[in-house]
Formats: structure tokens, C-alpha cells, sequence
């Protein structure tokens, strides 16, 4: 499996302005209220796991890869390592370590790595959450850009396999149906934006001999395409449907794949 997202007139101009904004946005959140960028309480106690996935094509039934998950921990320290390895070759790559303080998790750091069916990096990005510092590199090697900037990443920065732990905790964290976090987003070059998990209604979905009730979430941008229209094209269209459990786990994925990456479904 990514984001990864700001004057109106002054006098009767800008309070009209503004009144229009809340109306499309909806009210700020109360005071006191979890910020994007706090980080999730954990619900569940998070161990040493593996685990491989088939990857499909949108709307086909052929498989076009596998993603293979590891996660470690070591004392307050959780690894969490995603490959995905395609039939062409390519493959995206997600890093993300994080610290459990207080029932807390606090990404640390880690990197996000694309590469084309002849193993070269396509986009190269590394994350220093405690060092408030992105660095990266995409594009073809006769024509590489590269950024190395000082950015403002709290700890509830979140990227990779750490997007399903936070799923994987909505029910601890989530006001009025809504969690939000902060991330980063290859576009291909880095972006540093908010989204969140909306909880969505039950469907059913159909496996050989089974059928299954799941719940639906959407993953999007926190500002509206009004805002920053640019988003739309950023932060394609991202759904999960997770099973009932303590904890739930993860039934079904349609999304991107990545930056120019086309869309996929894992299940």
C-alpha cells in the first residue's frame, strides 16, 4: 500500500467570506479538542508480527503482486517495515518507527521509497520526525530534483503501516466519527498535509463460502477541495473495510498505489 493538504476581505467582505467557509467546512473543533498532529492513544498492545497480502489490479482478478509486513518491537521502540513487490519489478517501500510513551504513539522516523521495474528510486523520501527534517530525491536519473528542509512534524506524524494502526485505534481516538492525523505524501515531491478516517455505514462483502459484515472508512483530506483544490488530484479516492475484533483487522483496501502509481485493491 502513501498522503500525504490556506485571506479574505476585510470588513463585511471578510465576515461573509468567512461565514461561507464555515458553512462548507463545517465548525473548528472544540477547545480542548485532539489536534491532527497529537499523537493516537493505543488501544491494543503492539508486538512482533508478519504477515503477506495479495495485491490486485482495480477491477481485475489477476494478481499483480504481494505486500509483505513486518513489525517489531523492541521495548518502547515499534519497527514497522511494508514492501510491496510487483510483477513488473517495481516496488514501493514504507519505513516507520515510533515510540510508545504513556499508552501513546509517537513516530520517530523512517522513509518512503518507489521503485520502477528496473530497481532504480523513483521517489526517495526520509522522515525525521524528531528532527523536524524531510529529505528527498524523485524523477529520472538525468533529470533528479532533491529537497533537504527543516519542516514542523509532530509526533502524530503518520505514514506507511502506521496509517492501519491508527485505523486499527479509531474507535479510542475518533470524535464525531473523524481521526485525523498529520502525514507525509510524496507528490512526488514531499507534501506535509492532514487527513482523516471517516467512519462509514456496514457492507457486505462476498469471499468463497463467506459473507462478511465490515465497516467502511474513508481516508481524505481534512481541508476541502474549496481550500486547496490541489488536494483533489494529491489524495485520490482511499477506502478500508475493516472486521469486528479486539482488535479489527483489515478486510479489504481500494486505493492508489502510490504517486503515478495507478490504483489497487488488497485483500
Amino acid at each position: 500500500m502513501t498522503a500525504p493538504f490556506e485571506s479574505l476581505a476585510r470588513g463585511c467582505a471578510r465576515a461573509a467570506g468567512l461565514s461561507l467557509l464555515v458553512a462548507v467546512l463545517g465548525p473548528g473543533a472544540p477547545a480542548g479538542a485532539r489536534e491532527a498532529g497529537d499523537p493516537i492513544r493505543l488501544r491494543f498492545e503492539e508486538g512482533d508480527l508478519g504477515g503477506l497480502q495479495t495485491v490486485f489490479s482495480e477491477g481485475r482478478e489477476q494478481p499483480i503482486g504481494t505486500v509483505e509486513y513486518r513489525q517489531r518491537r523492541d521495548g518502547d521502540v515499534l519497527s514497522t517495515l511494508r514492501i510491496a513487490r510487483f510483477a513488473d519489478g517495481s516496488s514501493d517501500e514504507d519505513l516507520a518507527v515510533a515510540r510508545i510513551a504513556d499508552g501513546r504513539l509517537e513516530a520517530l522516523h523512517g522513509h518512503q521509497i518507489q521503485r520502477n521495474a528496473r530497481g532504480e528510486e523513483t521517489v526517495a523520501v526520509t522522515i525525521d520526525v524528531a528532527g523536524d527534517r524531510v529529505r528527498a530525491s524523485w524523477g529520472p536519473p538525468d533529470a533528479r530534483e532533491a529537497m533537504d528542509e527543516a519542516v514542523a512534524l509532530p509526533a502524530g506524524t503518520y505514514w506507511g503501516p502506521l496509517v492501519f494502526i491508527v485505523l486499527k485505534n479509531f474507535a479510542a481516538n475518533a470524535e464525531n466519527g473523524r481521526l485525523a492525523f498529520h502525514t507525509v505524501a510524496p507528490t512526488p515531491r514531499p507534501r506535509m498535509l492532514d487527513l482523516e478516517l471517516v467512519s462509514g455505514g456496514v457492507d457486505t462483502l462476498e469471499r468463497p463460502g463467506l459473507t462478511l459484515d465490515a465497516r467502511r472508512y474513508r481516508l481524505r483530506p481534512t481541508l476541502h477541495w474549496l481550500v486547496d483544490p490541489i488536494l483533489a488530484a494529491l489524495v485520490p479516492d482511499t477506502t478500508f473495510w475493516t472486521l469486528p475484533g479486539d482488535p479489527p483487522s483489515l478486510a479489504l483496501f481500494e486505493g492508489p498505489r502510490g504517486y503515478g502509481g495507478g490504483r489497487i485493491v488488497l485483500r
